[in-house]
């Protein structure tokens, strides 16, 4: 019912307030970069009536896919039991066409300022590959395997050490973590791994959880409803880690990233051919990704700039 809400009706849930100014203070919460919580989380959010925030400030930090660093390369780890998953084939199909989209293009509405010079985020995101890791911490997780499979999978199966690089780990419906369906769906930080800094996030199968993490569970755009959402995710987590990624650049004095102020919110929808609601279309498919904080003006939710 909460889900129908959402999605076969269409509906929107409303955007939040503000952005643009370019100052820190005291107020500031240093964002977790877990902001990816659930579906039940975001709508007793909205039925609390929610608060705004204020402005969303530049904190001084540096930010991905600037000149100087683009592309941003992203790099799939596929951890546990994805065999005869069509989602091996539906998500990187995504990231290959995310790049250059006037969905990718609202990033370039943040900058980093280095020397007194502001640098834009150019719309450039490169699919640069993926791995497969049968279980190699197991199936039963914390937070800190993540960074683990990350090293492992630059140590091991072949992944280079990218410093302008995002590793996602996308974890099989059987694999569990802590907080996953409970507290987010998704998350993205950073860490030092093999004397470098970089960049990686959590994003978990939602069939494990399809009340909590699941936008659509019976009939999805490209007709697996886990990787659909988990495509809503990794965009999410993409422009976090893209405008936030040692989590000291762009945040709301409440902590929330930009995408943090949209999640779980889809604008106009249109119905694709199966039935499935969809926002866009990147390539051959059809999505359902939610909206990013455009910064510019008093700032909104959009799916392009």
């Amino acid at each position: 019912m909460r889900r129908s809400l959402i999605v076969a009706a269409g509906a929107i849930l409303a955007g939040f307030f503000a952005a643009g100014a370019e100052a820190q203070t005291q107020r500031d919460v240093i964002p977790a970069g877990n902001g990816r919580g659930t579906l039940d989380q975001r709508l007793s959010a909205k039925r609390g009536g929610g608060k705004s925030a204020g402005p969303i400030l530049y904190h001084g930090g540096p930010v991905l896919a600037v000149p100087a660093t683009a592309p941003v390369n992203v790099y799939l780890i596929w951890y546990g039991n994805w065999s005869g998953n069509t989602a091996t084939a539906i998500l990187p199909d995504f990231l290959s066409h995310l790049g250059g989209s006037p969905y990718f293009n609202i990033n370039t509405t943040y900058y980093e300022v280095v020397d007194g010079v502001a640098y834009n985020v150019e719309n450039s995101v490169h699919y640069s590959g993926g791995v497969n890791d049968n279980y190699s911490r197991g199936a039963n997780l914390n937070n800190g395997a993540i960074a683990a499979i990350v090293a492992n999978a630059i140590s091991n199966l072949g992944l280079p050490e990218d410093p302008n690089g995002v590793y996602f780990v996308l974890t099989s419906r059987d694999v569990k973590l802590g907080g996953f369906c409970g507290s987010f769906c998704a998350w993205h930080t950073h860490g030092t791994i093999g004397g470098a800094d970089l960049k990686y996030a959590f994003v978990g199968n939602p069939d494990r959880c399809p009340s909590a993490c699941e936008v659509q569970s019976t009939i999805s755009p490209n007709g697996n409803p886990a990787a659909d959402s988990m495509a809503d995710s990794i965009a999410h987590e993409l422009e976090e880690s893209v405008t936030d990624p040692d989590l000291n650049a762009w945040y709301f004095n409440d902590g929330e990233e930009n995408a943090d102020k949209c999640a779980w919110t889809y604008g106009q929808t249109y119905v694709t051919s199966n039935g499935a609601i969809a926002n866009m279309k990147l390539g051959g498919r059809d999505y359902l990704i939610q909206q990013n904080w455009v910064n510019q003006g008093a700032g909104f939710c959009a799916l392009s700039f």
